[in-house]
């Protein structure tokens, strides 16, 4: 009985070490034996909005069988690993292999603030054509070596409007807006100009502010007023399209250093397609989100030429300011405004 019950206990001990063993193996290897590799990529947008689609849809399952599962993908979507300024930072000391972030590095990377100057994109064919040739290299020629990150790829946020509790029809209405906008200068310069109170705060913070009538409104594309439900504590929407507001595809330079070129290669090439794919997405959902949007009470005024011509002259001192701070500045603008 006692030689019975030694050898039971034995087989149960050799059962589970090598179910632990096995699990081990699963976690750490690819079905070619190489070590897997997981990526952290993580982002401040709803599990909903496009750029999560693109994510899901093309670059998870793309990175994961084009690299024989030697590579997995993990999303943190909704800033469940920090808001923008500390996911970035996480992509750069390492601790987050990728992220998707807005163009916060341009306070120290002064030529990423370019495409968030206002009025300077016409429509989307415009901005990609800019953002996808020689200007949009040009544009993130610093941030690899400044910051330890490498770009892959320009992704849309999309052509930024105002959502306010009340309606915005003229340049008096903007009087003593409390608007939150992000903590970037250039948008908070933007908002003073023409005319209102900006709070800057991060993302994950406007619902509340709203909610609780801290701000009057925000400014953002419509993609994310709907997938954010801000809609619920808003009620107008300005069609300004006063800046266009881009995202980028980065990764950590040591990460990706360490990995094979097959390895590299195809992070590239599914960053690529799926910003492109985002990029589709958001484009064509403009007049499905306007449309959900207006059912759900939301009303939109489109602003005609001349509050256009005046939004776009409020802004004027911005380039003046832009043209003497950067010699660069003036030659720029006008190589963006000849690809149009």
């Amino acid at each position: 009985m006692k030689v019975k019950k030694s050898l039971g206990i034995l087989m149960g001990i050799m059962l589970m070490l090598s179910l632990i063993l096995s699990g081990c193996g699963s976690k750490s290897t690819s079905s070619s034996g190489e070590k897997t590799k997981t990526i952290k990529i993580a982002n401040y947008f709803a599990k909903d909005h496009p750029q999560n689609v693109a994510l899901r849809e093309k670059f998870k399952p793309m990175v994961e069988k084009e690299s024989g599962g030697t590579l997995k993908v993990q999303i943190y979507d909704n800033s469940t690993l920090g808001a923008e300024k500390e996911f970035y930072d996480g992509v750069r000391n390492g601790t987050i292999e990728m992220g998707i972030p807005g163009l916060i590095m341009q306070s120290d990377i002064e030529k990423m603030a370019v495409p968030e100057w206002p009025f300077l994109f016409k429509d989307y064919e415009h901005v990609k054509k800019v953002l996808n040739g020689p200007i949009g290299k040009e544009l993130t020629e610093d941030l690899e070596k400044k910051h330890g990150v490498k770009p892959l790829a320009w992704s849309a946020n999309g052509f930024r409007m105002f959502s306010s509790n009340k309606p915005v029809k003229t340049m008096k209405d903007f009087d003593g807006l409390r608007m939150r906008m992000p903590n970037i200068p250039n948008y908070i310069q933007l908002g003073k100009l023409l005319g209102m109170n900006v709070t800057p705060m991060p993302i994950s913070e406007v619902f509340s502010a709203l909610e609780q009538k801290v701000v009057d409104g925000q400014d953002n594309p419509i993609a994310t007023l709907r997938a954010s439900g801000w809609y619920e504590v808003q009620s107008d929407v300005l069609e300004s399209n006063h800046m266009f507001s881009p995202n980028i595809y980065i990764i950590n330079s040591k990460f990706y250093n360490s990995l094979s070129k097959k390895q590299q290669s195809v992070i590239e090439k599914a960053s690529k397609e799926a910003a492109d794919y985002e990029f589709d997405l958001m484009e064509k959902s403009y007049e499905t989100d306007k449309k959900f949007l207006t059912k759900k009470g939301v009303k939109f005024h489109t602003p005609d030429g001349a509050f256009e011509k005046k939004m776009e002259e409020a802004s004027k001192p911005m380039y003046d300011d832009f043209y003497k701070k950067y010699d660069w500045a003036e030659e720029l603008v006008k190589k963006v405004k000849a690809e149009q």
